[in-house]
């Protein structure tokens, strides 16, 4: 006897419904059982996660702060991943769009609410679009690889960003500390009910129905799908294959550089070391969990907040070091992707050929 996998030729609703609520529910029992080996209720600390994330104003607040670059950064690589065009740097996408946001901030000299404002969205998309544009046009030109150029210049980006924070833009009020002198008002995204809920989130809700809307219900959202899915049958067509991979890496890039925007205008207030805590480098899961839907990605966005939110009742009311929150998360997202292999496959067990 022996077990093979199959593709499974058609996946039913109630299936693609039922298997990640399944493959949550086995990450949370042998989660409980790290818990128990920790000394720790699982029953208790979970409901620990869900009061801390969703329990009040303040809780749910900081999830949807969480889950605002989240979202910006997880359309972005998304819209790549359409095409199979692999963006891995959204994470030094974001601190280009942070720094570019930044620069506008401390030295325009802009006094204008809303036109400071524009002018840092503007400067954060452009720079991200081009830091990301820089592989799309070797992928475009010379077909270099862009899982490399992407991941590569994220290490670039967020030294650059360094260099800045601790040299020529560091804040000599700050006591020596890697960061900028804080923004002006003007500067600033509206914040909401004395939280730290901020517009940024309704921007990217916006920004995921308007990328809904191009990818569903335009030609060109249908010439990413095609030349993603058959670049020889697109050429035929006539499409232009290398346009579209840069034009496409340029918006991911673009996309998720206004989540460094979103940062430093409506949460920091400056420029940091340490702008992103890894926000990049999720959205590459999120996108693949949200199978590259626009309304997907929010959706997951917002339970990866309250996985970020709530691990940190862990470590507050259960004393438990980040390494375990880490493996808490991680065991989750790992049977989640679990769950997409036996959406697609089937499993069987399968009688041997007899040997003579």
């Amino acid at each position: 006897m022996k077990l093979v996998t199959e593709r499974r030729e058609l996946s039913s609703q109630l299936l693609r419904f039922c298997a990640p609520l399944v493959s949550i529910a086995v990450a949370l029992f042998v989660a409980g059982f790290l818990l128990l080996a920790a000394g720790v209720n699982p029953l208790a600390a979970y409901q620990d996660i869900l009061v801390e994330s969703l329990g009040s104003l303040y809780g749910l607040s900081e999830t949807l702060v969480k889950t605002t670059p989240l979202i910006f950064a997880g359309l972005g690589v998304s819209l790549a991943f359409r095409m199979q065009i692999w963006n891995i740097g959204a994470e030094g996408q974001i601190y280009m769009g942070a720094m570019a946001a930044s620069g506008v901030a401390l030295f325009s000299g802009i006094d204008n609410h809303g036109l400071m404002l524009l002018a840092m969205f503007s400067a954060a998309f452009l720079c991200g679009g081009c830091w990301a544009g820089v592989a799309g046009f070797l992928r475009a030109r010379w077909q270099v690889n862009e899982v490399i150029v992407t991941l590569l210049m994220n290490y670039i980006a967020i030294l650059f960003v360094d260099y800045l924070v601790y040299g020529p833009w560091k804040d000599p009020k700050g006591f020596n500390f890697p960061l900028t002198a804080q923004f002006s008002d003007a500067a600033r995204l509206a914040e909401y009910f004395d939280t730290r809920l901020h517009s940024g989130f309704f921007l990217a809700l916006f920004m995921a129905l308007v990328l809904y809307l191009f990818m569903e219900r335009t030609i060109w959202g249908y010439e990413i799908k095609v030349i993603g899915s058959n670049p020889k049958a697109a050429q035929y067509a006539g499409m232009k294959t290398g346009l579209a991979i840069f034009t496409v890496l340029f918006l991911s890039g673009a996309i998720a550089g206004v989540a460094g925007f979103s940062e430093v205008a409506g949460l920091q207030h400056r420029l940091q070391h340490g702008i992103s805590p890894g926000y990049g480098y999720t959205a590459i899961i999120i996108a693949w969990l949200a199978k590259r839907s626009a309304i997907g990605v929010v959706i997951v966005a917002f339970l990866m907040g309250v996985l970020l939110v709530g691990g940190d009742s862990l470590q507050i009311y259960w004393q438990l070091p980040v390494a375990f929150v880490y493996a808490f998360q991680g065991l989750i997202l790992f049977f989640l992707l679990a769950s997409d292999f036996f959406i697609q496959y089937r499993v069987k067990l399968v009688r041997g050929a007899a040997h003579g």
